[in-house]
């Protein structure tokens, strides 16, 4: 993808004051993107916004509420606690009708975050296809991938990244976004695969934490 056609991608960040959708969005702004940062507090999401860009030296990144980002963005993140998850889309499922919908969501349970929770509908992207209907194109991807790893944004990140939906052209497009943040993109299947993907999350602050780490990560081995 060239420079040029990054330009003409809006991306929308639900969720992005937090720490992993505000590594993603530095990432994605300094390789071209056009990026919203949303909240649900207008406020919040301007004094982020302006926070990041003071960080990054430009005025890259645009704070505004879910809603109104969510309208004006071409493909849509979606990076809020599972606590937050189905009103947040309930508020603007509207808005993101025809459009991609990258799930970021695990289903952590706190306090016992480091042990796997199994939602109702098995995972937070199956329960988001669900509740969004057929015009949305949901990808599920970045579960694995630590925010502290993110916050240097001219480093790669030492984690693949497991994309999974029933969209192909879908997760094409979420690839290109997992490689301008710096990591390697996996298509790990259908959609019903992100039960696996949320999964390994809990194990993975688990271990973090068994090991006196930050930001375990994962890599798939024996690929070209």
């Amino acid at each position: 993808m060239s420079d040029n056609d990054r330009m003409l991608i809006t991306v929308a960040i639900l969720g992005g004051t937090g720490k992993e959708g505000s590594g993603l969005a530095m990432r994605w702004a300094l390789h071209g993107y056009r990026v919203l940062i949303g909240s649900r507090e207008l406020e919040r999401a301007r004094t982020r916004a302006a926070e990041l860009n003071q960080q990054l030296g430009g005025d890259y990144l645009v704070g505004m509420t879910n809603a109104d980002a969510a309208a004006r963005a071409d493909l849509v993140v979606l990076t809020v606690p599972y606590s937050a998850h189905r009103d947040t889309l309930l508020s603007v499922r509207d808005q993101l009708q025809g459009k991609i919908l990258v799930d970021v969501t695990v289903p952590l349970a706190p306090p016992h975050i480091r042990t796997v929770t199994v939602p109702e509908g098995k995972a937070a992207a199956l329960e988001t296809a669900l509740l969004l209907g057929e015009s949305v194109r949901v990808v599920s991807a970045f579960q694995n991938v630590s925010a502290e790893k993110m916050k240097t944004v001219d480093e790669e990140v030492n984690c693949d990244v497991l994309i999974t939906s029933d969209d192909d052209e879908a997760k094409a497009e979420v690839a290109k976004l997992v490689e301008a943040a710096g990591m390697r993109a996996i298509d790990a299947g259908p959609l019903a695969n992100a039960v696996a993907a949320e999964a390994l999350t809990p194990v993975l602050l688990y271990i973090n934490k068994k090991y006196g780490v930050k930001g375990a990560g994962i890599r798939i081995t024996n690929l070209p």
